[in-house]
């Protein structure tokens, strides 16, 4: 009997093309990879194209951490209509005249993204994944339902203009977006929109970034048909977690689940090696004690 060859853990950047879900992009790296221990970090609509992070094996458990990292993304928001959807996969619902559109100066939408800058209160689209008592949020538009969605806290670290062009009764500005994870970028598109009296919605998105891992690193998926390229999990985990490297003795007490006192450490996981350079786990520090909230072990 022939025994099955391991599969190295460790993330794939995939740089997501349009029309394919996030699920769909994880079905084919099942495939590829041979395994079904596969997961992704961060959803991206299945408009978007860019930046996701897939977990192979044991490289999964650093999913969950890695999605609160900082992500970037270059969009277009067209203001002077509104969708269902708050995008362009949406039904229209309505316009703004003409004349309203071409009134917006640069300093009004100057403004209007500056309100949208920093710590703010957003409402998701209500066509998303966002789960209501259970059952997701584009389910019960789908089935004509009348709720709210409340607001969540995000901050926008950067919203920035990058060119701004007009079109037959829209205005279509082109913008550069750095967030904290679950910030929804046509919700901003929406909020733009509203906020200047003429509706918008996201026309197009691109992800460039999630916390450590660009469009530079990144491989479309006929890319990596041909070539099926992990980054190991020792790599993954130094790239995006601050390092701590412990002796032998630590690292035994760590693989058994014991509380080893830790130097002083920022907030926050950080990734733990042993003198053989794996990785052992994801620690945060607690009262001078090192919390395991990841381990692995050999």
């Amino acid at each position: 009997m022939t025994s099955r060859t391991a599969v190295p853990s460790g993330l794939v950047v995939v740089d997501k093309p349009g029309g394919l879900t996030s699920h769909g992009v994880v079905s084919r790296m099942r495939r590829l990879a041979g395994t079904r221990r596969v997961g992704h970090a961060g959803t991206l609509d299945p408009m978007a194209t860019g930046v996701l992070v897939i977990g192979v094996e044991k490289a999964t458990r650093l999913l969950g951490h890695l999605a609160l990292t900082e992500k970037e993304y270059v969009a277009t928001v067209r203001l002077g209509q509104t969708t269902v959807t708050d995008d362009a996969e949406g039904d229209v619902t309505a316009s703004a005249p003409a004349d309203a559109v071409a009134a917006v100066t640069r300093e009004a939408l100057d403004a209007g993204i500056a309100a949208l800058t920093g710590p703010i209160q957003q409402v998701p689209s209500k066509v998303s994944a966002i789960k209501v008592n259970g059952v997701r949020s584009y389910t019960r538009v789908r089935e004509g339902e009348d709720f709210d969605l409340p607001a969540r806290p995000v901050t926008v670290s950067s919203f920035t203009v990058q060119d701004v062009r007009p079109g037959p009764g829209v205005l279509d500005v082109y913008v550069t977006v750095v967030c904290s994870s679950g910030t929804y970028i046509r919700a901003l598109a929406r909020d733009l929109g509203a906020g200047l009296g003429v509706g918008g919605h996201l026309t197009a998105l691109r992800r460039t970034r999630v916390g450590p891992y660009d469009l530079a690193g990144a491989h479309t998926l006929e890319e990596l048909t041909e070539d099926f390229r992990i980054l190991p999990i020792e790599d993954a985990a130094a790239a995006a977690f601050p390092r701590w490297d412990v002796d032998a003795s630590q690292a035994e007490l760590l693989g058994h689940g014991v509380r080893i006192r830790t130097p002083e450490l920022a907030p926050g996981p950080h990734a733990v090696f042993g003198p053989d350079g794996r990785l052992l786990a994801l620690v945060e520090p607690h009262q001078g004690q090192a919390r395991i909230v990841a381990g692995f072990p050999a």
